[in-house]
């Protein structure tokens, strides 16, 4: 790691690190924005003998921002969301407006069941679960010996 040394309002020289960058970027650009998110959510995707599960972090969202779309075998999250802040003092008035959005696609196998597809969002989570076919789920029996 790179250390540089840059001017400072205090006493003319400060060091300076990417790791300090990155830091700052971070909590300046999340933090002070007002943002939802700022880029594209983190996903976990499990699967069961019935179903696949999977579950993205976006909290801040309502469920009417996203829009979930079957195209053949293919599953697109997407969410968009529109942010109006209009703060008034004496004569001026300032207006300030964010966009975000993000779009995400999960190939589904062909173990899949399309037509039973369900989504809830709860607690910042997007949940979706797809069922299984009957012939794909997991079939176990006892084998007797001869």
């Amino acid at each position: 790691m790179t250390f540089v040394t840059l001017n400072n309002r205090k006493n003319g020289l400060t060091t300076y690190s990417p790791f300090n960058e990155l830091i700052d970027g971070i909590f300046n650009n999340n933090l002070s924005n007002n943002r939802p998110f700022q880029q594209t959510p983190a996903v976990n995707i499990s699967e069961t003998e019935t179903d696949f599960k999977l579950a993205l972090a976006s909290p801040g969202l309502k469920k009417e921002d996203f829009k979930l779309n079957l195209e053949k075998n293919v599953l697109s999250v997407s969410a968009e969301t529109k942010t109006e802040t209009n703060n008034e003092t004496e004569k001026i008035s300032r207006k300030e407006f964010s966009y975000n959005s993000f779009s995400r696609s999960f190939t589904l196998p062909q173990t899949a069941d399309f037509n039973h597809i369900e989504a809830s969002y709860e607690d910042g989570i997007l949940k979706i679960t797809v069922a299984k076919k009957e012939e794909a789920k997991i079939q176990s029996r006892e084998i007797a010996i001869n």
